[in-house]
Parts: structure tokens; sequence; C-alpha cells
């Protein structure tokens, strides 16, 4: 895979979910790669053999400024990451995903850097109506101030970058799931669910459950990073799904199927800020990247559960 001659990557948020999966893949392919985390939501753990690693928050000028040095291409995924909390915390969530964000594309024009690629999200979108959200075409219309500061930082990176002449990518990640995922209450319903069913307790589902979401594996978030990486594109917005919606309670369904027989899931309120239905129009990922996910929920669900069974004993 051509790398466009880059040769030391920069991950932040890379002792995280997505960014140590995207750490060890740019690893793989024989990329120097250095990761900077507060550990915040991270674990040192994560971080992946091989990889440099700074403690530290990406609001740190001092730090950011060690952890570029000599770096071409930085993949930035540190934020503070919940639709939910983001209304209650909407001061932190701004300081860290639009002053963090600008503070980062700013250092990198200093550095030198020669790509960015911006970890954005599908709560940048609105309810368009009929759930398939496009690049071109559907609105961009948030409806969580964490929306907001991700479609911010978007703007800031296209414009900043465009002044300093690096090249800048969006990538809209839609509902990743996987191993390494931290348990909030708050991100990612599938851990949740999974926790709440080897605790004995009843997952909750909220609204109805007939809201669709679009599920992809971690491990092909990273492949879609490290392809745009390696894409000639100098800007690009292009989301990252499987293209494929699943209903909440079915995936409730499927969990307590594998894990626990007996119960039932529960219904709340549906909380603000989170759509109807998500699913990513992939048109732009399979063209401009080459790539169209194979992984599903079926394939790694078993896993999963064991993955997060063990992390439950660890935590005992």
């Amino acid at each position: 895979m051509s790398r466009q001659g880059f040769k030391r990557a920069l991950v932040t948020g890379g002792a995280g979910f997505i960014g140590s999966h995207i750490a060890e893949k740019l690893l793989s392919i024989g990329m120097e790669t250095v990761v900077i985390d507060d550990l915040s939501m991270g674990k040192a753990e994560y971080v992946p053999e091989g990889a440099g690693f700074y403690r530290g928050s990406i609001l740190d000028g001092d730090v950011l400024k060690e952890a570029l040095r000599g770096a071409d291409v930085v993949f930035h995924n540190a934020a503070r990451v919940s639709i939910r909390d983001s209304f209650e915390g909407v001061c932190q969530d701004a300081e860290t995903n639009v002053m963090g964000t600008v503070r980062l594309l700013h250092a990198c024009a200093r550095a030198g850097v020669k790509k960015v690629v911006y970890a954005s999200s599908m709560a940048v979108y609105g309810n368009d109506g009929n759930g398939v959200l496009k690049e071109n075409g559907s609105p961009l219309a948030p409806l969580s101030p964490y929306g907001i500061g991700k479609l911010a930082g978007e703007q800031y990176g296209m414009q900043i970058s465009e002044y300093y002449g690096f090249d800048f990518a969006t990538l809209r990640y839609f509902n990743t799931f996987g191993t390494r995922q931290t348990f909030t209450p708050y991100v990612g319903v599938i851990t949740i669910f999974i926790t709440a069913l080897l605790q004995g307790r009843r997952p909750v589902i909220f609204g109805s459950g007939a809201q669709t979401r679009d599920f992809i594996h971690v491990e092909d978030v990273a492949e879609a990073n490290v392809r745009m990486m390696s894409s000639p594109v100098k800007r690009a917005v292009i989301n990252v799904g499987a293209g494929q919606g699943t209903k909440v309670v079915d995936i409730a369904r499927l969990l307590i199927e594998r894990i626990n027989k007996g119960i039932a899931p529960a219904y709340a309120e549906a909380p603000m800020g989170e759509p109807e239905d998500s699913v990513a129009d992939v048109t732009a990922m399979r063209e401009v990247l080459g790539f169209t996910p194979k992984t599903t929920l079926v394939d790694r669900v078993d896993s999963l559960i064991e993955w997060n069974r063990a992390r439950l004993a660890e935590n005992a």
C-alpha cells in the first residue's frame, strides 16, 4: 500500500478505543508511530508495542510540540465522545473537541505536517427523513453539542489546512464496535448492552428501539484511516460505516439470545440529541478508498462478548 511518502505518524487519542487500533494498523505496515493520550478514557496498556507514547492533553502546547516532532501525518482521534453527556458537559466538550482540534491544527502547521486525518462523526448530520446520510446532500444540522463541535472541527480543518498548505481529510465515523471500548453509560450501545447482560441486568432501550444504527467494526475503521492516508486526495469528507442499518431492538435481541435468554429489555424515554435513523451512504468510501467493510456484528459478537466478560472479571 502506497504511503504517499509518509514515514512517521502521530495518533491523538492513541491509547483509546479507535486510536489504539489505528496505531496498531500503522505499525503493521511499517510506519513509525507515536501516540498522545491523557488517559482520561484510554489505557496505557492499549498503546501497541513499538509505538512511542506521550501522556498528555492536546490542549498542552509543549506536549503537542514534542509529540509532533518529525511527524508527516496525524490521525486526530482525541475527543470527548458522548452525545448525551455533551449537554451537561458542553464547556468541556467544546474545550476539547473544538479548541483542542484548533490547537492541534495550528501545531501541525508549525511542525510541517503534510496531512491530517480527522475523526468526525455521524453526529454532524440531523434527521433528514430517509435515514441514509450522504456527505454531500444530507443536512448538516447537529442535534447535540457534540455534533456541533465535530462539525466545527471539520470546518476549522478545511480552512486552516488550506491556509497553511497541508492536506486534510474528514472521516465521519458511524457506530463503531469492537474490543477496547471503554464502558460508559453514554457511549457504545453494544458494549452497554453486553455489560448489562453479563451483570444480569436488563439492557435499557431508549425510545421504541425501532431506530436504526449503522454498526462498523473498529478494525474496518482503522483500515479506512490507513487507506485515507495513502490516498492522493488532498481534501475529502467520507462516511465510514457499513452502509447497512440495524434496529436497536434487534441488537438487544441478538445479545440476549447469546448471553442471557431469561432477560427482557427495559425501555426508557429517548434522550435529546440522538437521531431516529442513521445509516451511512458508503459510495465515497468505496470509490475514494477502494474499501467496503466485510466484518459484521454477527461475525464478531462471540469474541466481543468474551472480551467484555474478561474485562468485567478483571475489574471485579
